[in-house]
């Protein structure tokens, strides 16, 4: 596969619960040039794990699309590995990123960035394995002392990975605080796979901003995809015309969310998708006058048809 495959793409990142198949099909159609499964625990997948067998499941028109796994034993990951090649993924992507305290705390995710060796020798016998591309998704350190990601970039990069995606963020900070997208650059010149840049990204103007500001092959989008589909089409059409054209009415919006309503339902079922489904109401209905009130009723409901009937009756009130 050609590497210019993530020249100027605008990605959606793998998030847990979040980019499941109806929302990927989603952003697929808004424009995202690449998407990414949630990320998949390598020993649940090893053991059987119906939800993560599940997780790798992916549609043609999702392509080109990554499956993303977490672990910290070698012998884990490469199992996971032998499990998913045969559905023919177009990369398999190592999260070295999570942040979060039961991943990290346990050498996985981010924990594998204490141990630059050992991430190497990890991800270097993924490689030989793999018959389809590695990508590896990372920080720029474990903390603010420990900012490391130039060794790690050139390490990943002399056992053949495809392409790194830099959470400009270090571990302790999380979500928190700005995201320092100058090591990108820094990167940059040191490496020469391509770069892609995350962290940070929660509108169109920030993509091009990023593309601007740094050397960034591509930018991936994580929370300000969220329920919010139209970033990646915003987006291109600010690069390429130089001004957004497409604003989602309040009609919109409510089309859309109901679609993914019922894609989720077609996946999992009712009982699961619905609850599950609470999360992208804030993205879907941001901004909108006089939504609060409603979002609190959507939160209670349990099936789809009453989340239907509100959301057409307050447009027919709203209008």
């Amino acid at each position: 596969m050609d590497k210019n495959i993530f020249h100027r793409a605008i990605t959606l990142a793998p998030m847990e619960s979040v980019t499941d198949i109806s929302y990927r099909i989603l952003c697929k159609e808004m424009g995202a040039d690449i998407v990414y499964t949630e990320f998949i625990n390598s020993d649940g997948l090893t053991r059987g794990c119906k939800r993560g067998r599940k997780k790798i499941s992916f549609l043609p028109e999702e392509r080109p699309i990554g499956v993303q796994i977490y672990g910290s034993n070698i012998e884990s990951m490469l199992e996971a590995t032998e499990i998913i090649l045969p559905r023919e993924p177009d990369f398999i992507d190592i999260n070295a990123g999570c942040w979060v305290k039961k991943v990290s705390s346990r050498g996985a995710g981010a924990g594998l960035l204490k141990d630059p060796c050992y991430m190497q020798k990890m991800v270097q016998e993924i490689v030989k394995k793999s018959n389809v591309p590695v990508t590896v998704k990372t920080r720029i350190g474990w903390d603010e002392q420990n900012i490391n990601i130039i060794e790690v970039a050139k390490r990943l990069q002399d056992v053949g990975i495809f392409g790194l995606t830099i959470h400009c963020r270090t571990r302790s900070q999380g979500h928190s605080g700005e995201a320092a997208w100058s090591w990108i650059d820094r990167v940059k010149e040191k490496v020469q796979i391509p770069i892609i840049l995350n962290g940070g990204i929660f509108t169109a103007e920030q993509v091009k901003k990023a593309f601007c500001d740094t050397k960034a092959d591509g930018v991936m989008i994580a929370r300000g995809a969220i329920g919010f589909p139209w970033i990646f089409k915003q987006a291109k059409e600010l690069m390429e015309n130089g001004k957004i054209v497409t604003f989602p009415t309040l009609k919109d919006r409510i089309k859309i969310c109901l679609r993914h309503l019922k894609l989720s339902i077609e996946e999992k079922g009712e009982k699961i998708a619905v609850p599950a489904f609470r999360k992208y109401y804030s993205g879907y209905f941001k901004g909108m006058k006089d939504i609060a009130k409603l979002r609190v009723s959507l939160m209670s409901e349990h099936h789809y048809q009453p989340i239907e009937e509100k959301l057409y009756k307050f447009l027919s009130n709203s209008q």
